[in-house]
């Protein structure tokens, strides 16, 4: 394929990743169940469209599951009680719990840019904890709902942080597309106990499942991990910021969620902090690689 279309496909990626606070707002289950099913279906769909992803009996891909399957369960908690735009916001704040991971277990150095990048990132955060919160009847409880976001972000960092330990120390053989086969099933498992009994399943409760699990992770993972690799760091980086933006939308298109002035600036703070990280590091290799 031309670059164009892998370009195209990781943007149908990031789109399709965004879908998932609507559609776990559209769904009558607990958030228990959501996270269950929608886990177990996930694990079944990516093993079977990416072969790849079937080679999860490995200690180092079970350990990073782990956080994997910790950053989706509270992803659908905090999406459940909250805002659908808080919870995108709060998990992205993983960039702050990051740069005090990266020094300890990858040895990495931690530059100014950094700093500067967290500093705005945590201003954002305190904005959607601190700010005006949502009275919108599909935010029953957003105080608790905002912990389980940041949960989610810390989850998240833990995972970005084992996927580079698995970059370095693992080889070609630890795929990251096996962490998520892996983290589906612990997910699963994990909160099984919690989504039972299913008393009642309308068709749309099951659709919106499907949904979720085949298209929302299998499909969207499928064509993140056929293009990212065909498309320069910056440029994928940037695509997938299309995730948090289009978030909010799909949720205000079909719930009517509004978002307050606070939700919009803390969201808008940890965006451009992302963004504008993301070009300054291209900006440095393209320095440092310069004769």
């Amino acid at each position: 394929m031309s670059r164009t279309r892998y370009r195209l496909l990781l943007l149908a990626a990031a789109c399709l990743f965004s879908t998932g606070g609507a559609a776990i707002k559209a769904c009558t289950f607990s958030s228990w169940q959501i996270a269950c099913f929608r886990s177990g279906i996930a694990a079944f769909s990516v093993a079977l469209l990416l072969p790849e992803a079937r080679r999860i009996w490995r200690p180092r891909i079970f350990l990073v599951g782990v956080a994997y399957a910790a950053t989706l369960i509270f992803f659908v908690l905090a999406t459940k009680l909250t805002t659908a735009a808080q919870a995108i916001f709060l998990q992205s704040t993983s960039p702050l719990y990051l740069l005090l991971l990266a020094p300890v277990f990858l040895h990495e150095r931690v530059r100014r840019s950094d700093v500067l990048m967290v500093t705005v990132v945590a201003a954002g955060a305190v904005l959607l904890l601190f700010g005006e919160q949502s009275t919108a009847v599909t935010a029953p409880n957003p105080v608790r709902g905002n912990w389980f976001g940041i949960f989610s972000g810390i989850a998240l960092a833990i995972t970005m942080t084992g996927f580079r330990w698995m970059g370095k120390y693992g080889g070609e053989s630890e795929s990251p597309s096996a962490v998520v086969v892996t983290g589906n099933l612990i997910a699963f498992f994990v909160t099984l106990p919690m989504a039972l009994p299913l008393r009642h399943a309308s068709p749309v409760d099951l659709g919106v499942i499907l949904y979720l699990g085949v298209v929302q992770i299998g499909l969207a993972y499928m064509m993140l991990t056929r293009s990212i690799r065909h498309v320069p760091a910056v440029e994928a980086a940037t695509l997938l910021l299309l995730e948090p933006v289009l978030n909010p939308v799909w949720t205000w298109i079909t719930q009517g969620e509004k978002l307050s002035a606070a939700t919009m600036a803390g969201g808008a703070l940890i965006i451009f902090a992302i963004f504008g990280s993301t070009l300054y590091q291209a900006r440095e290799r393209v320095v440092a690689v310069s004769p």
